[in-house]
């Protein structure tokens, strides 16, 4: 067991004697430590026998740090043990990088990551295996006590010293290196023997283990303490190994649409210099490296312990030695935040500001939810512009195709619209004369760049190529970091400016181009492993987005992820989802809601603290989008397939492949997803209400019924060809003389994309609209008077009994059709005399049957519900009252069943209805002659 802590006003200032007072697990570790210094800076190196020592000796250090609490308390708080393992670190991780990349890395200095060609890594790592083996192993050790050594009873002494000595550098350095070796190195062609195969997964293996705990090591120094999460966030998105190290004073971070990001060289500058003037460490942490300073030669101080220019130097060093002043704390609790302009000394221009960057606060300004200055939750466009829009984008589509020109050189000679009043208002000015909250800009306007943007250029920053490289149990380190640092419950409250140093923090991880590429490849992390809301890593996420709506930065962020290709790209449509969920839980258990905030308040400020105001907000932006972009591009897919249904385009022009297609539907799913949660919560429910949502419902499936074949039950197709008759008179050959037929073709992997089935579309579409229709809770009747209106408007009944006939691509549309039209004539006289006309009138027709004495006529008819065609043998005239016809084949008695129970509720509106449908040759829901009844032709 270890001695217990000594009180650091009992160390000696002469170094000779500066151990005497250690105890036995400080000398034995540091002894360890500086052998393996030696050893990977070859200096010597160790043989097999001394190095296996050095490892027992580790691997026994940190089993006590697991284990013990005081041999933490005891490690943590000694400066050189803190030092030693600094030095140990750098050392191994600069032999590994000359032993796996073939690039010996320094110390102090950064490393970048490296473009290197895989087969020369591949030949370097199978070479250097052993050595790179046993460094691996004793690096994940050495993290591990790293890690281990800041979960102690008061975390900010370990956490100071350890900020001290810039340990921090070498996480940074170790993450570097695990995804240069696991992302760039080992990313090729596998070798041929399976030895060599074997030792390069193990490597890999070995590097994933370093990388997580290298950011268990992170999570656990930035836990709680508001200035190493603002220098790790510093490291990580400002000072990435592969950020422009040098830019111009005008350049900024990439723009997301046309609002200017933030000055790359004064966010940096701001931010560095908040770090100083937040630089004071605890009093202990103070008294330890001071005592140690004071001990050591006045000529040559130790390098392992900067004192000079150093964040935290100043704590422990002479005044005369500073720097900068640092910020005086015993002044007053509350302090004025002021910006002069014409302050020529930077650093004092941003102490009197206070707050972390001033360059970033008018970034948000404007990139905060749009038009923030006006607070009226009504929509635009109209949805007299969807129609317009839906004709553009299947012109955009067909030119997209036709167009012989790269899109590089296509982008570059496209004249943008000039802005007419119809974009979004990023800036937060007053409102125009007609206001839009959904950005009405073509993907096939977008310049070239923006392909790098969705990731499939290089993407920057030192934590983005993570998700890419761990599994779900690795990688939740990560996630827990990015939660800690921006979640507002996570943080520790206002700082003497009023600001909230969680928010600000969050505001950089949107405003910086690592920090978006960040955001993008951890969402479509949640994608690709298909994880389900009650996993941990969505449960993280969720918060991560809650934290980026506290910020009105959804919007903002909803923008940056797009993508030049998609409708919606992955990563939006799991933003989506987890929008999705935080509509979810905001108003459960139900409480008052109220969208609109108090006339007498001006602050947008203090406007935006409310929940409500932002749930509503983002509401509108998130319809706004449906209407003017996602509806208009899905319906003009739908109308290319129907154009090449009629014959009217060759499939080979087709302008999308089944792969943009499946994208595109899962981005409309998640969409359709997100109404039918909102129309299920009643005080929300009314938004879309007012929105006209069952317009765009109504376009879908209006463009589903032109684009899109009903599919039969599964194992029957509507047009195969009959069968040859097995009784003619052709002679057969006999099978003993000759081989059998060859088999059939196999099938295709795919349907061809003109054919893209839209599944499960219909069924979300009619469960939003029966939400919408439903009585309010605690209600049983009549149904929403509003939305019957809407429905009556927009000739909704057309599209609502095209939904009647079996589709195996939507089941069970019946079911959510028949309670659509229950809520559509309950208490709407309109609606329900509408269909009893309908209904009486095509209960009146007569059947059509042959002539008396002409024998009967067999017409093949399908009937929903039972699979393919039926024949059916019409009668004529003269045949006894009752019998109607005969059905031919096994599927009579089904048929006859189902006749009769339709028969036993013919007197329900809705059942006669359903049962008067029959498909005419397009595959459209069509009744029985009626021009008296309706003026819509899809009826004829």
């Amino acid at each position: 067991m270890a001695s217990s802590p000594r009180s650091t006003n009992q160390v000696d200032p002469d170094s000779a004697t500066m151990w005497k007072n250690d105890s036995i697990e400080e000398r034995i570790f540091s002894a360890a430590l500086i052998c393996l210094e030696g050893h990977y800076n070859q200096s010597p190196v160790l043989g097999p026998q001394s190095l296996a020592k050095v490892t027992s000796i580790v691997s026994k250090t940190l089993e006590k740090t697991h284990t013990f609490k005081d041999v933490r308390e005891v490690l943590s708080r000694n400066v050189r043990v803190w030092i030693w393992l600094r030095r140990a670190v750098s050392a191994a991780i600069c032999d590994l990088n000359e032993k796996s990349l073939g690039v010996r890395s320094e110390p102090f200095v950064q490393t970048r990551f490296l473009d290197i060609t895989t087969p020369e890594v591949t030949a370097l790592i199978i070479k250097n295996y052993v050595p790179l083996k046993e460094a691996l192993q004793m690096l994940n050790k050495l993290m591990h006590i790293a890690r281990n050594l800041l979960v102690t009873t008061d975390p900010e002494v370990p956490q100071d010293l350890s900020a001290a000595i810039h340990f921090d550098h070498e996480v940074y350095e170790s993450i570097c290196l695990c995804v240069n070796v696991t992302s760039k190195g080992i990313d090729g062609e596998m070798p041929d023997d399976e030895a060599s195969r074997a030792k390069l997964n193990e490597i890999t293996e070995l590097c994933k283990k370093v990388l997580v705990t290298s950011l268990q090591q992170a999570h656990n120094w930035v836990a709680k303490n508001d200035r190493n999460k603002m220098l790790f966030w510093y490291k990580v998105l400002i000072e990435s190994p592969d950020a422009d190290s040098n830019p111009g004073p005008e350049d900024r971070h990439e723009s997301v649409l046309d609002y200017p990001a933030p000055r790359s060289i004064q966010l940096r500058d701001e931010i560095s210099n908040w770090l100083k003037r937040s630089s004071r460490m605890c009093d202990a942490a103070v008294s330890i490296c001071k005592e140690y300073f004071d001990a050591q030669g006045t000529e040559k101080k130790d390098q392992w312990l900067p004192h000079d220019e150093n964040l935290l130097a100043w704590n422990y060093t002479p005044p005369e030695t500073w720097a900068w002043q640092p910020d005086a704390y015993d002044e007053a609790s509350e302090i004025v935040s002021t910006w002069n302009p014409e302050e020529t000394d930077k650093f004092e221009q941003d102490r009197a500001y206070g707050r972390v960057s001033h360059e970033l606060d008018k970034w948000w300004y404007g990139a905060r939810i749009p038009n923030s200055n006006d607070w009226n939750l009504a929509m635009y466009p109209t949805i007299d512009s969807v129609p317009q829009r839906i004709k553009e984008c299947e012109a955009n589509l067909m030119q997209r195709y036709a167009s012989a020109e790269p899109q590089e050189e296509l982008g570059d000679n496209v004249e943008h619209p000039v802005d007419d009043g119809h974009s979004p208002e990023w800036q937060g000015q007053a409102p125009q004369a007609t206001h839009n909250f959904a950005p009405e800009y073509d993907e096939y306007e977008e310049e070239a760049d923006d392909d790098d943007s969705y990731g499939e250029g290089p993407m920057t920053g030192l934590l983005t190529e993570v998700p890419n490289i761990l599994d779900p149990k690795q990688i939740e380190a990560l996630h827990m970091i990015v939660k800690s640092c921006i979640l507002d419950s996570a943080g520790s409250g206002l700082t003497r400016f009023g600001e909230n140093l969680q928010q600000t923090r969050c505001r950089i991880f949107l405003a910086t181009d690592c920090g978006r590429n960040l955001l993008r490849e951890m969402l479509v992390f949640i994608a690709v492993w298909e994880k389900d809301e009650q996993s941990l890593i969505f449960q993280i996420s969720s918060q991560i987005v809650q934290a980026i709506h506290e910020n009105s930065l959804i919007p903002y962020a909803w923008m940056a992820l797009r993508s030049p290709k998609d409708i919606i790209s992955p990563a939006q449509t799991v933003l989506l989802r987890l929008i999705t969920f935080l509509f979810r839980t905001a108003l459960a258990p139900p409480k008052d809601y109220n969208p609109f905030p108090d006339s007498k308040t001006e602050d947008v400020e203090r406007i935006l603290t409310n929940e409500d105001v932002r749930l509503g907000k983002m509401l509108n932006y998130l319809y706004g989008l449906f209407r003017s972009r996602i509806v208009p591009e899905c319906v003009a897919l739908m109308q290319i397939q129907g154009e090449v249904r009629k014959g009217r385009l060759d499939p080979a022009d087709f302008p999308v492949d089944n792969w943009d297609l499946e994208r595109a539907k899962d981005g409309l799913v998640q969409y359709l997803d997100f109404l039918y949660t909102v129309a299920d919560i009643y005080p929300l429910r009314q938004h879309l209400v007012d929105y006209e949502a069952v317009y765009e419902l109504l376009k879908l499936l209006e463009g589903l019924d032109v684009g899109v074949e009903k599919a039969p039950f599964p194992g029957t197709r509507r047009n195969e060809p009959t069968p040859p008759s097995t009784t003619t008179s052709t002679p057969q050959a006999s099978s003993s003389n000759n081989p059998p037929p060859p088999p059939p073709p196999p099938p295709p992997i795919s349907d061809p994309p003109h054919e893209f089935p839209w599944s499960g579309i219909k069924g979300q579409v009619l469960s939003i609209l029966a939400a919408l229709l439903q009585p309010p809770p605690g209600q049983s009747s009549p149904g929403n008077p509003k939305v019957q209106v809407q429905i009556l408007q927009h000739n909704g009944i057309v599209a609502l009994l095209n939904c009647c006939l079996y589709d195996d691509n939507n089941r069970f549309c019946r079911e959510r059709t028949q309670l659509c039209l229950k809520w559509l004539m309950d208490g709407c006289p309109d609606a329900s005399a509408f269909l009893q006309n309908l209904v009486s009138a095509n209960q009146g027709q007569p059947i059509a049957r042959p002539p008396p004495g002409s024998g009967s006529v067999t017409q093949s008819v399908r009937i929903d519900g039972v699979p393919g065609e039926v024949r059916v043998q019409v009668r004529s005239a003269s045949a006894p009252a009752g019998e109607i016809g005969e059905v031919v084949g096994d599927a009579g008695p089904n048929l006859r069943n189902r006749l009769e129970e339709n028969k036993s509720r013919s007197e329900e509106l809705v059942n006669d209805l359903l049962a008067l449908a029959v498909v005419d040759e397009t595959g459209k829901i069509s009744l029985a002659h009626d021009e008296d009844e309706t003026e819509d032709d899809d009826f004829m």
